[in-house]
C-alpha cells in the first residue's frame, strides 16, 4: 500500500472517532439535563400498609421521581399522617389521594364504606364462605334457603335475595361458646344499601346463607324464581292453600229466580150447534214444541 494512502486513512479514523466521541458527549449532556430537570420529590410507603390502618409518620419517606408527576401523588408528608388507608399500599408505592381517607373518617373499616353504603356482617363457615375464596374485593351473590310455610319439611326452598355485592372484609371473630369459651366464627362483611342490610340481616337470623362467588366483571342481574325441593324430584311445587269463605252471620242469601214456566199453546175450536154457539179448547201436544 502506498505510504500517502494509508496516512490518509489513519486520519480519517481519527476524524470519524473524534467526531463520534463529541456527539455522544453532546447527547449526554443534554439528556442528563433534561432528566435532572424533571426531577421531583414525592411521598412514598416506607413499608407494606394495610387496609384500615392510620397512618404514622415511620410508614412514610421521600423519594425521587423522574419525570411528569401523576394526579393525585403527595409531595409532601404534611396532612397524610393520621389518616386512614381505604386500599392497600405496598413498599416504595407513591401515596395517591384515592387510597386514603378523608381527613378526620378514622381508620378501620368504617373508613372504607362510601357514603351511603353499609357494611353488614354475615356469620359464615369455610363451606358457606365458598371454601375460603371470599377475599376484600370480590363480588358474590347472596342464597338463603328455608321454609316459607308451616310444613318445614316438605316445603324448603333456596333463593337468590341479593346480587353482585362487593366484599369488604372477611376474616375471623372470637365468640364466646354456651361454656363461655372461646371460638372461632368466620365472618364476612358485605358492602350494601341500608334496604339490602334489612333484608340481609333478617335472612341471616331466619334462614341459612350461601355467599355464591361471580365474575367482578359480570354486571347483569339475573332473574330467579327460586327452587323447592320437590322440583329437585320431578314433583311440582306444593300448591298455595285457599281459605274457606264462610256467610257472614245474619246475611241473608240471595233469593232465587222464579222458574219461567212456559205457556202452553192450545187450540180454540167453535161449536155450532143449530142456533146454538160454543167453544172448546184442547191443548196442543208438547212434543210438537219440542
Amino acid at each position: 500500500m502506498n505510504q500517502r494512502v494509508a496516512v490518509i486513512l489513519v486520519l480519517a479514523l481519527v476524524i470519524s472517532a473524534g467526531a463520534s466521541y463529541f456527539v455522544y458527549r453532546a447527547v449526554v449532556s443534554r439528556t442528563s439535563g433534561a432528566s435532572a430537570g424533571m426531577t421531583s420529590q414525592i411521598v412514598v410507603a416506607a413499608r407494606d400498609i394495610e387496609i384500615g390502618t392510620l397512618i404514622k409518620d415511620v410508614d412514610l419517606k421521600t423519594a425521587k421521581w423522574v419525570g411528569p408527576v401523576p394526579k393525585g401523588v403527595a409531595l409532601k408528608p404534611e396532612g397524610l399522617v393520621g389518616r386512614g388507608v381505604i386500599a392497600g399500599i405496598y413498599e416504595g408505592e407513591p401515596m395517591m389521594e384515592n387510597r386514603l381517607a378523608p381527613v378526620g373518617a378514622g381508620g378501620g373499616l368504617a373508613a372504607t364504606i362510601p357514603a351511603g353504603m353499609r357494611a353488614c356482617a354475615v356469620k359464615v363457615n369455610e363451606i358457606v364462605g365458598v371454601a375460603g375464596f371470599v377475599v376484600p374485593g370480590m363480588r358474590v351473590d347472596v342464597l338463603i334457603a328455608g321454609s316459607p310455610g308451616a310444613d318445614r319439611r316438605n316445603d324448603t326452598r333456596v333463593k337468590t335475595i341479593l346480587q353482585n355485592i362487593e366484599v369488604l372484609s372477611a376474616g375471623q371473630n372470637y365468640q364466646k361458646d354456651a361454656e363461655g369459651k372461646p371460638v372461632t366464627v368466620q365472618v364476612v362483611n358485605l358492602l350494601v344499601t341500608p334496604d339490602q342490610a334489612e333484608i340481609l340481616s333478617l335472612a341471616s337470623n331466619e334462614t341459612r346463607i350461601q355467599l355464591v362467588l361471580r365474575n367482578p366483571l359480570d354486571k347483569e342481574m339475573a332473574k330467579t324464581s327460586g327452587t323447592a325441593i320437590a322440583s329437585l324430584f320431578g314433583e311440582p311445587a306444593p300448591a298455595a292453600r285457599t281459605a274457606r269463605v264462610l256467610p257472614a252471620v245474619g246475611r241473608k242469601a240471595p233469593p232465587k229466580e222464579a222458574v219461567k214456566v212456559a205457556a202452553i199453546p192450545v187450540y180454540l175450536i167453535e161449536v155450532i150447534n143449530g142456533p146454538k154457539r160454543s167453544e172448546a179448547k184442547f191443548p196442543q201436544h208438547l212434543e210438537e214444541h219440542k
